[in-house]
């Protein structure tokens, strides 16, 4: 396969740029944050605009042996969800981008070293049914969701994974988390899983995810081969990065996970399998945001330790 001009390097030095604080102007939080366009699949938000994400940490979520509080969480969703959609009240928030007659396909991850976490799972389960959705238009699901049916009729998605290095992709993160929708996930695997964005274009997925959560708890910041993990390579940073646009997303999760990578071997380390289809979701399939100087980036919670 022919590989893109836009190099990792690139991505990196993109990356490298920090976000300007404030908005130029916002998506609008009852809009699809990736609209049909001839350009691609999917369209980002508008040149004029600026793409937000939240980023929120609380001391309190993690403690001692990687216990995870579940009260924090929820409390950090909420919180962050409010942010997002400019809402005092977070109830209001969620009621931006849930109704009623809505179906809901929440998708988390399942990988048992890092799994997405039954305390992020229940805090938006939560929601979704105070929204006044009843439990049997909802589906909390990871594997061969395309054969799902509650996922198959689904008006609204929410996707929910934890952030981590990965073998096949560089970056596992809310862009990698759909390759569950596809009966062959193997069959994106090529070039470090390069066009992991064109799933987003597929009719079970596209225009329906609502809200994107990576759940950066205890994020995996480095790894060796297919099956590798330690634990010496997790740390509790204690946050969620929150957005409508998963490349937005993905992309301040990413800088983190980078940060954390210089901060403990004391030099830039390249990852095992670039991740360069972070970038590519912008500048090939326009799907979403992956330029921080694009990116709105709200900040909550204890500033030492952010590393971004």
């Amino acid at each position: 396969m022919k590989r893109n001009t836009f190099t990792r390097r690139d991505f990196l030095r993109t990356a490298a740029v920090a976000p300007v604080a404030g908005a130029i102007g916002r998506l609008r939080p009852d809009s699809s944050a990736f609209p049909p366009s001839a350009a691609g699949p999917m369209s980002g938000p508008a040149a004029a605009a600026k793409t937000r994400v939240v980023l929120i940490r609380d001391d309190m979520a993690v403690t001692e042996g990687r216990r995870i509080s579940a009260d924090a969480v929820q409390e950090m969703l909420d919180n962050a969800v409010a942010a997002l959609f400019e809402e005092k009240d977070p109830a209001a928030a969620w009621k931006k981008i849930l109704k009623p007659a809505d179906t809901v396909g929440i998708k988390t991850n399942t990988w048992p070293s890092l799994p997405t976490g039954k305390e992020v799972e229940q805090a938006i389960e939560r929601r979704v049914r105070e929204a006044g959705i009843p439990a049997e238009k909802i589906s909390v699901a990871d594997r061969a969701v395309y054969q799902n049916p509650i996922f198959q009729s689904a008006t609204v998605l929410i996707n929910a994974r934890p952030a981590r290095v990965h073998y096949w992709s560089g970056m596992g993160s809310c862009l990698k988390n759909y390759i569950q929708f596809v009966p062959r996930p193997s069959d994106y695997h090529d070039d470090a899983c390069a066009n992991l964005a064109a799933i987003w274009s597929l009719p079970l997925v596209q225009g329906k995810t609502k809200l994107n959560v990576l759940v950066m708890l205890t994020p995996l910041y480095h790894n060796i081969g297919p099956r590798g993990f330690s634990e010496k390579y997790i740390w509790p940073y204690k946050g969620l990065i929150v957005g409508q646009d998963p490349v937005a997303v993905d992309s301040t999760g990413y800088r983190i996970i980078q940060a954390q990578r210089l901060k403990e071997f004391g030099e830039e380390r390249p990852l095992e399998v670039s991740a360069h289809h972070i970038a590519l979701a912008d500048t090939k399939y326009r799907l979403g945001t992956s330029d921080p100087n694009q990116i709105e980036l709200i900040r909550l919670g204890p500033a030492e330790g952010m590393l971004i």
